[in-house]
């Protein structure tokens, strides 16, 4: 079994539905609340975990509450 997200015109919503109704043998209809929330989430957390691998492999540097709060004082001044 496999496992999509489909995006439906509203207009063509009840056709839809229909079809999945006389396929219901075949296709099963869920809602993920995590695409309710937020449309983008599975998007912005395959994101998070490549900033993450990248910090754990060094390739990216991840700073600590001081180097930060220094790095924008100095943005700021040189605005």
């Amino acid at each position: 079994m496999q496992t999509l997200s489909v995006r439906i015109q509203d207009s063509y919503m009840q056709q839809f539905m229909n079809f999945v109704k006389e396929s219901q043998s075949n296709i099963t209809v869920s809602k993920d609340k995590n695409l309710e929330i937020d449309p983008y989430f599975y998007e912005r957390q395959k994101e998070l975990h490549e900033i993450r691998a990248d910090i754990k492999s060094g390739k990216m540097e991840m700073l600590s509450e001081e180097q930060y709060e220094q790095e924008i004082e100095q943005f700021f001044l040189e605005l």
